[in-house]
This record gives C-alpha cells, sequence and structure tokens, in this order.
C-alpha cells in the first residue's frame, strides 16, 4: 500500500520535458518537513510550495488503474516520493510502456530502473543519489552552492531554479547572473505556473 496524496494530468512544467503530457503521481510524506505551516521554521527544507499532506491508501494496481486512464509520461513526486516509490511499481509501468520519471531531493535510494531522474538537492542534507539526468537546484540556497549541488549530483542537465517567494524576482536576477557567469547551468521557469494549470 501506498499513501498517494493526488494523481492528476498535466503536462509538465519544469525542464528537458517542459510541455509534455505527464501523469503526476504525487505521494505523501516528507522527510525534509511535516508539510505542515507550524513546522516550516524548523525543518530542513523551509522554502517548499508543494501540497503534499494527506491523501489516500492505494494498492498498486489502483495506481496503475488511474494512471492508464490518461497518456504521457509517469512522474513521481511528492513530498519525497523515494519513501515509497518501489521497483515494482515502476516496473508494473514500463511493462505498459510508459515512460516513468522520479523528482526526488536525493536523501533516499531510488529504484536503478527509471527512465528519468531529476534530483534537487536540498542544503543540510546528505545526498546518496549522485547520478541523475537533470539536476535542479532551487536557487539560491545557503550551503548549497551550484558547485557544491554539482559536485554531490552528476547530471547532463543542470538547472537553477528561482526561489519562489517576496524575494522572486531578484532571484531571477541572481540565477541569470549565475548562468551567465558558468554554461553549465541554465535557469529554469515553473512554467505552469503562467499556463495557470497544476
Amino acid at each position: 500500500m501506498y499513501t498517494v496524496h493526488s494523481i492528476f494530468h498535466t503536462v509538465q512544467g519544469e525542464g528537458i520535458h517542459s510541455g509534455k503530457s505527464a501523469v503526476f503521481v504525487r505521494f505523501a510524506g516528507c522527510n525534509l518537513w511535516s508539510g505542515r505551516e507550524q513546522h516550516r521554521t524548523n525543518a530542513i527544507c523551509q522554502f517548499c510550495d508543494t501540497q503534499f499532506v494527506g491523501g489516500q491508501r492505494m494498492t498498486r494496481q489502483q495506481i496503475i488503474d488511474e494512471v492508464s486512464r490518461y497518456p504521457g509520461m509517469v512522474v513521481f513526486t511528492g513530498g519525497e516520493p523515494a519513501l515509497q516509490l518501489d521497483a515494482e511499481l515502476v516496473r508494473a509501468l514500463q511493462q505498459r510502456r510508459r515512460f516513468v520519471a522520479i523528482e526526488t531531493n536525493g536523501t533516499r535510494p531510488i529504484p536503478s530502473m527509471l527512465d528519468w531522474v531529476c534530483v534537487s538537492p536540498k542544503a543540510g542534507t546528505t545526498i546518496v543519489v549522485n547520478r541523475a539526468d537533470e539536476l535542479k537546484l532551487v536557487y539560491p540556497q545557503t550551503g548549497m552552492e551550484p558547485w557544491l549541488a554539482s559536485a554531490h549530483v552528476r547530471a547532463p542537465h543542470q538547472w537553477l531554479s528561482p526561489m519562489d517567494g517576496p524575494d522572486w524576482q531578484a532571484n531571477v536576477s541572481a540565477a541569470v547572473a549565475y548562468a551567465k557567469m558558468d554554461a553549465r547551468w541554465r535557469v529554469n521557469i515553473q512554467a505552469h505556473k503562467f499556463w495557470g494549470v497544476e
């Protein structure tokens, strides 16, 4: 059984696959923050903008049946999906010819057969997923600078995602300045927020 916050069909809003049809499976729970506002100031990750509290218990087959209603890649996210995602679920979807991706903070082991791995490292954590297809750094983060993130996670695609919030415009400017200085990095945009889709 898995605890699933939500399953929804949309388009990927970030990174290399931006704009592609995608079925997001958002698992409940995270190891870096409870998801409750009263705990945010003491959390390891204090800037998360995702709702992952609550949800329902689902079997592997129920998840597969729900995902199968929609076309597109399957993206496991959270919270932290590596707390629940297992090889059996990934294999079952791949046997149905689905492209299976994960968006993870990289602090927990992940199934080895995933088709696409995006790691978004957070300061103050121990990264155990050291290779990925995409490295997405929420920027700026004191204690997880771009050079440190790329030292922890080897990835052919490296993105700076300006931290949301009241300083967003300044963070965009900082990300642009860094990308201009280090051509290995590109500035990421959360396009789904501009498109007005989940």
